[in-house]
């Protein structure tokens, strides 16, 4: 899938990528209204710091809406927005509100059959329009040392289809987003395959485990940026959560070298960064990494 805004260029544009961390919990409510506090703070930090013309890319983290309660209510949540599409309007709104592209980390959206749920990242520009979905594919079903020990995704949730037509391009005026959800992160070929498509940024909304992400999580986006040269923007879920499975946090935003340009550790929050063309052009003019592998 492979979306274009309609918006124009503007001269001497600049674009900010963002993160923000949250710890969600159970109610859709008070996960909103958390999303606007951190949306409202890192704006107003923005205007004080740069009133030129700008492009601001955020991302939330995985599960952004509702998180630490049974993975079944997810779906129920998913039946209950079926029609009304109540997490894609409040999510449109918070996106215009602020004048900001908004990759709305992932939200459940009915799957096909009714009986499970997609896990879904939408992009929403600052007009308000859905830009572009990505359906993760790769479902976190997994034995880990803490104190869920097992985690099985896809018991309620439907993996994206495996396709071209699922690996999701959005293209802004000054940036093209690739887009992945947390335990895609494992799977270097779908970040490869956007990078090939032209992605410039690739999000990853993620909620991964305290234990997971103390051992892998800096690594693989690391990793991920420098192979396919692209800017990282990962938003973490953090913290104890209200049915005791802790996640890990460590926001991070990774330039095509594998810089860790900023890092928020703990706790609910936001971390910026620039995005440079011309460091990335160069990146990739001195170390073509075109493999004749991928044809």
């Amino acid at each position: 899938m492979v979306n274009t805004s309609t918006m124009q260029e503007q001269p001497n544009s600049q674009v900010l990528l963002s993160a923000i961390q949250l710890s969600s919990c159970a109610d859709v409510e008070i996960n909103l209204q958390s999303i606007a506090k951190q949306l409202s703070q890192l704006t107003e930090q923005q205007l004080a710091s740069d009133s030129q013309n700008h492009q601001h890319i955020v991302v939330l983290p995985e599960c952004c809406l509702l998180f630490g309660a049974k993975d079944s209510e997810q779906l129920n949540l998913a039946q209950k927005t079926a029609d009304n599409q109540y997490l894609h309007q409040q999510l449109a709104k918070l996106a215009k509100q602020f004048q900001v592209y908004l990759v709305a980390g992932t939200i459940p959206i009915l799957g096909s059959q009714n009986d499970k749920f997609t896990n879904s990242s939408c992009v929403f520009s600052p007009l308000g329009e859905q830009l572009g979905r990505y359906d993760k594919i790769h479902l976190f079903d997994v034995e880990v040392t803490d104190n869920t020990q097992s985690y099985c995704e896809s018991r309620y949730t439907q993996a994206g289809a495996i396709n071209y037509s699922n690996i999701s391009i959005v293209k802004t005026p000054l940036v093209n987003i690739g887009l992945t959800v947390c335990f895609d992160l494992r799977f270097p070929q779908l970040f490869q395959k956007l990078s090939q498509q032209g992605a410039n940024v690739i999000t990853v909304p993620s909620a991964f485990t305290q234990v997971t992400g103390e051992a892998h999580w800096q690594t693989l986006l690391q990793a991920r940026a420098i192979e396919n040269q692209v800017y990282i923007i990962a938003a973490g879920q953090e913290g104890t959560h209200e049915n005791g499975r802790k996640t890990w946090g460590h926001s991070m935003i990774i330039s095509p070298w594998g810089d860790i340009l900023t890092c928020l550790a703990q706790g609910e929050g936001f971390i910026s960064a620039v995005y440079d063309p011309a460091h990335l052009a160069d990146i990739r003019q001195r170390m073509p990494l075109k493999s004749p592998l991928s044809k």
